[in-house]
């Protein structure tokens, strides 16, 4: 069953790291088998409030174990995730494909 890591992501400060995170995230997801579904800002919004000013980025894994495999590697943990630190703020959640 698939699973899916989605983000939203308020950037507020855009530097150097955060594009080093970008490219480093994307090598270790295509390591673990995971791929980009969406990543970017809404092309409209029709209803609230949560996506002005923020983008969406959607990732789908095999399976969970993928997925975890990824998001709690150490080197992902140790080395990607905190060339992040003070570029925005990030909600980060895993969901099942729980529509198969």
């Amino acid at each position: 069953m698939a699973a899916y890591i989605v983000a939203i992501c308020a950037i507020t400060n855009p530097n150097d790291d955060l594009q080093k995170y970008i490219a480093a995230s994307e090598e270790l997801i295509r390591q673990h088998g995971g791929e980009y579904i969406v990543r970017g800002p809404a092309e409209t919004i029709y209803e609230g409030e949560a996506f002005n000013g923020t983008s969406l980025v959607i990732t789908k894994f095999n399976d969970m174990a993928a997925l975890k495999g990824f998001i709690e590697s150490d080197v992902y943990q140790k080395n990607v995730a905190p060339l992040r630190a003070g570029t925005g703020l990030y909600d980060i959640a895993c969901f099942n494909d729980t529509a198969s």
